[in-house]
């Protein structure tokens, strides 16, 4: 390994090492950050760390991911600011059934009308409102306003629009639905592929041994991370940005001619990391039992 590459790895890891305790500072959940052009159709209208994407075509647009109740004003003030209508969204996806991704959703579908595509694991959950228990209090994703689901996805399925083709791959764990989007872009007439990680993460308090409530979970964490290393990828980005360095790379935006959103080693490193630190989580869980 050149030092290049050493020194590339050891800062990733090092930012792994917090990235679930950044993933959980809510505090910038809401706070804006500007609109921008990741390549080609393919947009970011979410927050400082809520990722959003609009994938534009001429026969209306797509967004992935709806983020909280109180990111809809955001998101559709980030939408109008690149020159769209919010109006518009024919499509809404999520990345998962957790509150930061979907509590927006009803809101959205009601004011565009758009059809609301959600993976097939994730649907009851989205339906019903999320989990049925009392709220546990600031750190519990698991309840929302409930949606109604249009077309529940398959793993593997296509989602088509006005030219743009997503693929929805289960990468499930996170929840039994978590979903890894892909496709392909064109930007500046190469063709690139885009990743949008689900969520990779074991959240402070998920039970990987004898959980009753989803027995399969350490095995469906193992699939995810088969899928994801395993993918094409040029263009990395995630459900949250601290993912894949967003606020960082935004800023390096025209600053050169390579657009700092292709980088396929930060996806592997991330990958990597994230996957050593379930293992590890997972072992630990395993000696206690």
């Amino acid at each position: 390994m050149t030092d290049h590459r050493k020194l590339h790895a050891l800062l990733f890891l090092l930012l792994g090492f917090c990235s679930l305790t950044v993933a959980q500072d809510t505090s910038k959940w809401t706070e804006p950050f500007p609109p921008h052009r990741i390549a080609g159709n393919l947009y970011y209208v979410g927050s400082c760390d809520l990722a959003s994407y609009l994938i534009t075509t001429p026969e209306g647009h797509v967004l992935i991911n709806s983020s909280l109740e109180e990111s809809v004003p955001l998101i559709r003030a980030s939408v109008g600011k690149l020159g769209f209508k919010f109006t518009d969204i024919r499509i809404l996806l999520i990345s998962h059934a957790h509150s930061d991704h979907c509590a927006g959703s009803a809101e959205i579908v009601k004011l565009t009308g758009a059809k609301y595509y959600v993976m097939e694991q994730d649907a009851d959950a989205v339906e019903s409102g999320g989990a049925k228990k009392p709220r546990v209090g600031k750190g519990d994703y698991t309840q929302f306003p409930a949606a109604k689901v249009d077309r529940r996805l398959k793993d593997g399925e296509e989602v088509k629009l006005g030219g743009a083709v997503l693929v929805a791959h289960l990468t499930p764990g996170h929840t039994p639905g978590c979903t890894t989007w892909t496709m392909q872009v064109e930007d500046n007439g190469k063709p690139l592929n885009a990743v949008i990680i689900g969520s990779p993460n074991v959240n402070p308090g998920y039970v990987l041994v004898g959980n009753k409530n989803y027995p399969s979970i350490a095995t469906d964490y193992e699939k995810t991370f088969r899928v994801l290393k395993a993918l094409p990828v040029d263009l990395f980005l995630g459900a949250h940005g601290v993912y894949y360095g967003m606020e960082a790379k935004h800023a390096r935006l025209g600053t050169s001619e390579v657009n700092p959103f292709v980088d396929p080693e930060g996806y592997q490193h991330y990958v990597a990391d994230r996957e050593a630190a379930f293992l590890a989580e997972w072992e630990k869980q395993k000696k206690a039992q």
